[in-house]
């Protein structure tokens, strides 16, 4: 049994301990803005809009300095990410989500960013190669022509499990589901 899914943490944002023991590489679906506190909020292709990435100032710098400033010019990069257990809070280590690579880099690269007021770190970031072959399923489309049918939604269910197409696709699977179950009763 894998009990990957009863290790996340119930919250309404990616958190580093979801990552523990595993790196995940995500795709960009949309870039939005946050809080004062956290002012960018990542929706992902894997985590979905209830549980954004909500990227430290160190990551946010990282990914400027590859992807540029505007983060609408993000939207279908991808990066892998992973939990650093030696990421400091109030002086405690805590762990942190950090980037390992990136799409839509020309090669890798290393960068030193700020960690605290007085020191900074080499971060090294690999590039990504991102298949172009297979175009990225079109999970709403599907939804729509396996309205009404139970059976197809439960195969489209377990096709979308597979490809790791995130909680917001699987959510709006389980809906179109009940409400197929509905109709038939």
């Amino acid at each position: 049994m894998d009990v990957s899914a009863a290790l996340i943490a119930k919250s309404s944002q990616l958190n580093a301990v979801d990552l523990v023991g595993s790196e995940q590489t995500v795709t960009i679906l949309e870039v939005s803005q946050g809080s004062a506190e956290q002012p960018v909020n990542i929706i992902t292709d894997i985590f979905g809009p209830g549980r954004p990435f909500k990227p430290s100032k160190t990551v946010l710098r990282l990914l400027a300095k590859a992807w540029g400033l505007e983060t609408a010019n993000w939207v279908g990069h991808s990066m892998t990410i992973f939990r650093d257990p030696s990421v400091r809070w109030a002086g405690e280590e805590v762990g942190g989500i950090r980037v390992s690579a990136l799409s839509h880099i020309d090669k890798a690269f290393a960068i030193s960013l700020p960690v605290s007021k007085t020191k900074h770190a080499s971060y090294s970031i690999k590039r990504l190669e991102v298949a172009k072959s297979s175009p990225a399923r079109d999970w709403p489309a599907a939804i729509k022509a396996a309205e009404g049918n139970v059976q197809a939604l439960i195969t489209l269910r377990d096709e979308a499990t597979r490809a790791h197409a995130g909680d917001a696709v699987l959510s709006a699977i389980s809906v179109a589901g009940k409400k197929a179950q509905e109709a038939g009763q």
